[in-house]
């Protein structure tokens, strides 16, 4: 059970630490600061691989084991059962408003996109076609 206890333990640690990786990259994100998008990226994807690790460590040792344990023992595994449905909701909300702001930029960059494609447009409805076309006549 000791084992086990400690998994958990271990687990509710990497979800604290994605936690906290979400909030850090948010507080940047929504300043519209995406410079380090790729290493959260990264940062995000080894923690949710350790976090699996232990997920087939728990599953084993649960396997293995005849489970017997003491009053303390399994109030310390709901607590920690607890804490790691907390982090899993505050996660989910959390990639719920990175989604959103990425989305935002995404919106905001193609709304420039389509502002500079009608200013070249205009632009390019000023041309002289006589200039134009005297200056491929002397060439």
């Amino acid at each position: 059970m000791l084992r086990i206890i400690t998994l958990l333990d271990q687990k509710n640690h990497y979800l604290e630490k994605f936690y906290s990786v979400n909030e850090t990259e948010i507080l940047n994100f929504t300043k519209g600061v995406f410079d380090n998008l790729e290493d959260f990226y990264q940062t995000r994807e080894k923690i949710l691989e350790m976090i699996k690790y232990l997920d087939g460590e728990l599953e084993q040792v649960q396997k293995c084991q005849d489970i017997v344990s003491s009053d303390e023992d399994r109030r310390h595994v709901m607590a920690s059962l607890a804490i790691k449905d907390e982090y899993v909701n505050r996660i989910l909300a959390q990639d719920l408003e990175i989604l959103s702001c990425i989305e935002s930029a995404k919106s905001s960059i193609i709304r420039e996109l389509q502002d500079i494609r009608k200013n070249k447009k205009a632009v390019g409805s000023y041309k002289s076609k006589t200039f134009n076309r005297r200056l491929d006549e002397e060439a």
